[in-house]
């Protein structure tokens, strides 16, 4: 009887792994502008730069268009989304008005230990990237600040919150904003200078110690249970957010608000 050879089989990557791993490159040339704002996607270009096939290509894509990324259009394929404009972003911010003082109140009358736990543990990977040197120190912060919200968000009990919190993807548009305007791909004058004075006055403030000071009060009412002091420290911390934007950003908030009296 002749034995049967044994064949080694190299071992492959699993499926998600590659996945992930091509999400995670392509998502990097979005905020690096490597992709440009508004720039047609070439699924055969991508395929080759990165050495992967198109399916992991095509699925990556799909992931980042949830994320407002990518956009997919019939018949022409995939772009990258523009930047968000000055009046989008001062709408957005009025929508975060709306929810997230109402989040931050539900969360301090909802959350539990291990909820406190975490919110503790996300104020200390503030504290330590404010340790971080200036190229690194804007994005660390930036993903803190996506995190923190996304979850009182998501201790507000209220799942319809908290998917319309995370569809918003503010702070990924805020770092893709302030990039643009870092690598002088948005011209003097632009619809993006109002962001460059937020990151500058907002994040570089006292090397960030402003927004961390406001989360830290916000968790604190979270923490103790104090769900007035909780909606209201959430607001002013939105609040002065949108007031360092360029003085004729805050006047469209401003105006808005007067309407509505």
């Amino acid at each position: 009887m002749t034995q049967s050879k044994t064949v080694k089989i190299k071992p492959q990557p699993r499926r998600s792994i590659l996945s992930d791993e091509t999400y995670s490159m392509i998502r990097a040339m979005i905020f690096a502008h490597e992709i440009v704002p508004g720039e047609r996607v070439n699924i055969d270009a991508l395929s080759v730069q990165l050495g992967v096939s198109q399916t992991p290509i095509r699925e990556a894509l799909a992931r980042l268009e949830s994320e407002d990324l990518i956009a997919k259009e019939p018949l022409k394929g995939y772009r990258a989304t523009n930047l968000l404009s000055k009046k989008e972003f001062a709408d957005l911010f009025s929508f975060r008005l709306l929810i997230e003082p109402y989040a931050a109140e539900q969360a301090a009358i909802l959350i539990d230990a291990d909820g406190i736990k975490k919110l503790q543990n996300e104020i200390m990977s503030a504290k330590e990237a404010l340790t971080y040197d200036d190229e690194h120190l804007i994005e660390a912060i930036t993903e803190h600040d996506a995190r923190f919200h996304t979850l009182i968000a998501n201790y507000s009990g209220n799942k319809s919150l908290a998917a319309a919190f995370a569809n918003t993807h503010c702070h990924l548009h805020l770092f893709r904003l302030y990039v643009a305007t870092q690598k002088h791909l948005v011209e003097p004058g632009d619809k993006s200078n109002f962001v460059q004075d937020l990151f500058a006055r907002y994040y570089h403030s006292d090397r960030g110690q402003l927004a961390i000071k406001q989360h830290v009060a916000i968790a604190k009412a979270i923490a103790s249970h104090n769900s007035e002091k909780a909606k209201a420290e959430m607001y002013s911390h939105i609040e002065s957010s949108l007031k360092r934007f360029t003085p004729d950003l805050h006047l469209v908030h401003t105006e808005r608000k007067a309407h509505e009296r």
